[in-house]
């Protein structure tokens, strides 16, 4: 039986009846190989000093920068030693079942539904509590401190002219490749992807274009020299090496990305997650160019009968058909990874990931690599990032599906990662070497 909280308490039967109660001052939760780490790193959380073959319940909760708490919890039975170990042992029900060493991380979900977790500042760790339980009384607790700067990183605000952001730079002398992230959401700037991405060793620039200080959060237009300046500020930076410079995105901000990499000079590697390969919702321009946008059609938005949520698949045109709107990436000097969730219900990012490739093929180029995932949703993050099935759209103002099965998603989230990582060292160089 799932419950509106979506855990599973069908488990009532067998070993989780009848058995003799723990004392609580003998039970140890450890989280190993530490309680503090960075955020996509995993962790093992283990249990110990429980009876042979009791039950207990794993539960983790998190608040998020809006005050949104987050929860998950798991059904364990200990072994003949009273151990529980969740990098070895199945989970008997609850947000997962079976063995996930990180699944009371990438599975919680919001009490309040419809809410994607809000993290904008790498100062701050996001604090997981992990506690053991037996019925309602708590056994032991800890907490993991997921961290976004190892000791030594620099965050600096950027208030460059008219640019808005963050850059990161990595510890150590340097020089370190160039990216620009485009992460815009909820109304301001979020800067997990940027400084971890920074821990890898690139000194990343985390550009806000609208919502964030006294950025316009509605703006009429779009400006690329805006993100062109964001390109001649990092480059500029003297840490930074090489001629060519990065860009990552996701959603929106992927056409950003692709008209970055058709129109300016030094974006040498580009990658675009879940985006669309034509300018959409907003007008962009460029000097005296101006590409307008797509708008979705309300008409082919339809309600998921299960949950009532908007489903925005088919909301766009296709882009083929509107070949002003469309990001003329045949211009582009710039390799590309182009990572699209087959199940996502924001908009056809397979399509438009498969014909981006297809349009930079008819034109010779053999520049573009596909990561296309057949079971993930809209927000293809960070390892360990709680899993979105739905939120309030910025655009619609309305709650909306975004797609995706939760484990499948917690996967591809960890090879997309690994991806990228890869990606940006073989194009822009990797300096460490």
């Amino acid at each position: 039986m799932r419950t509106r909280s979506g855990l599973d308490h069908s488990l009532s039967a067998g070993p989780w009846k009848h058995q003799t109660p723990m004392a609580s001052s003998q039970v140890r939760l450890r989280i190993l190989p530490s309680v503090r780490c960075l955020f996509d790193k995993p962790v093992q959380v283990k249990v110990e000093g429980l009876s042979p073959h009791a039950p207990v319940v794993l539960r983790s909760k998190v608040l998020d920068d809006r005050g949104v708490v987050f929860r998950a919890e798991a059904q364990y039975q200990a072994d003949h030693g009273g151990h529980v170990d969740a990098s070895r042992d199945p989970s008997l029900g609850g947000s997962y079942t079976g063995v996930e060493p990180m699944g009371l991380f990438w599975s919680m979900l919001p009490e309040t539904p419809h809410n994607k977790l809000l993290k904008k500042s790498a100062l701050t760790p996001m604090q997981v509590q992990i506690s053991a339980l037996s019925g309602e009384t708590v056994l032991a607790t800890e907490v993991n401190q997921r961290e976004f700067m190892p000791e030594g990183m620099r965050r600096i605000p950027v208030r460059e002219g008219r640019l808005r952001g963050v850059l990161f730079v990595p510890p150590g002398p340097g020089p370190f490749p160039g990216i620009v992230d485009l992460y815009t959401f909820g109304g301001g700037l979020s800067e997990p992807r940027a400084s971890l991405l920074a821990c890898k060793g690139f000194v990343v620039l985390a550009l806000a274009y609208k919502g964030y200080e006294d950025l316009p959060k509605n703006p009429e237009y779009l400006d690329l020299e805006y993100f062109e300046e964001g390109v001649t500020y990092l480059r500029s930076q003297p840490q930074v090496a090489g001629s060519g410079v990065g860009v990552i995105s996701i959603s929106h901000s992927g056409g950003l990305a692709l008209s970055m990499a058709s129109f300016l000079d030094h974006i040498a590697a580009t990658v675009c997650v879940n985006g669309c390969n034509a300018n959409t919702v907003i007008p962009l321009r460029y000097r005296d160019l101006v590409l307008p946008p797509l708008q979705p059609v309300l008409e082919n938005v339809s309600v998921l009968p299960d949950s009532g949520l908007l489903n925005g698949r088919h909301a766009m045109p296709d882009p083929l058909l509107h070949p002003s709107s469309l990001i003329p990436i045949q211009r582009a000097t710039s390799h590309f990874l182009l990572a699209a969730s087959e199940d996502d219900h924001n908009w056809e990012s397979a399509l438009y990931a498969r014909q981006a490739a297809a349009i930079l093929k008819s034109h010779g180029k053999d520049t573009c690599s596909l990561a296309v995932y057949s079971k993930s949703g809209h927000f293809l993050e960070a390892p360990h990032m709680p899993f979105c099935p739905s939120a309030v759209h910025a655009v619609v103002g309305r709650a909306v599906a975004f797609g995706g099965e939760a484990r499948a998603h917690a996967q591809d989230q960890l090879h997309l990662w690994e991806r990228v990582q890869r990606f940006f060292k073989r194009h822009l160089g990797d300096l460490s070497l």
